[in-house]
């Protein structure tokens, strides 16, 4: 029997003799590091010098989606909405159609404003105030000079007002010069403009207990809609439209949970926002039709001006190529996994957007002017070049 403690832990006799050493602290965890290594066959050792290098390009480059996979496990879905059931046909009296709703019948119309900030949407704009055209006392438009991501950009309604003679009469039209802070948050250049509108609201005219339509250009109320909201009485104060959402064009149907349109029975505190406002949805109330440009110049002037310009996080998201290709397969400018909030939504959303055949229901100055507009209609993806 020896003298002495006894340990029955194994020893690592590779690395033995670093532990007793004395010398600089450098050298020691050099000759510790060596040891480790020593443990590692060649095969072990490569695969590992090829896998942490290839994990860390692969977070690179896909850290995104794998954020927006994981999206369920960080993030809540926001509260349902309150929906109303949405009645309508053509062949209906309003008085029936105010009832059917719940509400009464009013003696005259209340007076409609419709508001947008325009950025260079000049074909949807033309369909949207088509549509509207009937039933809009004033349509309100700010431009600036300067997109939401600070860069310089044209005064493109401007420049083509006069495609647009038919409401000049009803047009309250303003100009914002831009602040040009590069680098700052997109979103305070939006509300910045935001609260321009406002002050464009008042000079327009619009008083209390008017209707005022707040949602983005591609974001278009039906016709019928904004009629029932204008004919009836007890509507709520505010209520958000729910849309159908269309990307591209009519030819790839996405859903139906575009929501952030609204319409609201103006006071002098109505703030014009884009964001959820109320929880009551009225079902079916118009088409949210995104990135349904003519030209493919005019996608990559919105990739890069828009708010979410982060999302482009390669060069060659702006190729043109790229984008004709990815517009016809249905698939997403920005390489995105869907934005939803459970996996089987996720899932269920992969891939590109399948086609719809269908020009049923669609705005009806788009369809009676067919030809001008084929590029909007199912079975024509392609894009101008210019």
């Amino acid at each position: 029997m020896s003298d002495g403690y006894y340990s029955s832990k194994k020893t690592d006799d590779i690395c033995e003799d670093v532990c007793g050493q004395q010398g600089p602290r450098a050298a020691l965890n050099m000759s510790r590091l060596r040891c480790i290594f020593n443990g590692f066959d060649l095969k072990t050792s490569i695969f590992i010098l090829v896998l942490i290098p290839t994990c860390v390009f692969g977070i690179y480059l896909h850290g995104q989606k794998i954020s927006y996979f994981l999206r369920p496990l960080w993030e809540s879905p926001p509260r349902p909405f309150h929906e109303i059931p949405h009645y309508y046909h053509e062949n209906m009296s309003m008085e029936s159609l105010c009832r059917l709703h719940g509400w009464g019948i009013r003696e005259s119309p209340r007076r409609v404003y419709d508001a947008v900030l325009f950025s260079n949407e000049v074909d949807i704009l033309t369909i949207r105030w088509n549509e509207l055209y009937p039933y809009v006392t004033q349509f309100v438009l700010l431009e600036s000079n300067s997109t939401f991501t600070g860069l310089p950009k044209p005064l493109i309604f401007s420049g083509n007002r006069d495609k647009f003679k038919f409401i000049e009469p009803r047009l309250t039209y303003g100009m914002l010069g831009g602040r040009f802070h590069r680098g700052e948050n997109p979103f305070v250049e939006e509300a910045y403009q935001r609260v321009a509108l406002d002050q464009l609201l008042r000079i327009a005219g619009i008083e209390e207990d008017d209707l005022l339509i707040m949602s983005d250009v591609d974001e278009i109320p039906s016709a019928h809609t904004i009629n029932l909201l204008r004919w009836c009485d007890d509507i709520p104060p505010v209520l958000h439209l729910q849309l159908k959402n269309y990307l591209y064009s009519f030819e790839f149907f996405l859903d139906n949970k575009s929501w952030r349109a609204s319409v609201h029975r103006y006071k002098s505190k109505t703030k014009y926002a884009h964001y959820r406002q109320t929880d009551i949805l009225l079902s079916d109330g118009g088409w949210h039709c995104s990135f349904c440009f003519r030209r493919i110049s005019e996608f990559i002037f919105k990739m890069k001006a828009y708010s979410h310009y982060d999302r482009v996080r390669f060069s060659h998201y702006l190729d043109p190529k790229r984008i004709q290709e990815v517009i016809c397969k249905g698939a997403d400018l920005f390489d995105m996994l869907p934005e939803e909030y459970t996996f089987k939504d996720i899932i269920g959303k992969l891939g590109p957007i399948p086609r719809s055949y269908s020009g049923v229901h669609l705005p009806a100055f788009l369809l009676n002017n067919a030809d001008s507009y084929r590029y909007l209609l199912p079975g024509n993806c392609r894009r101008e070049s210019g």
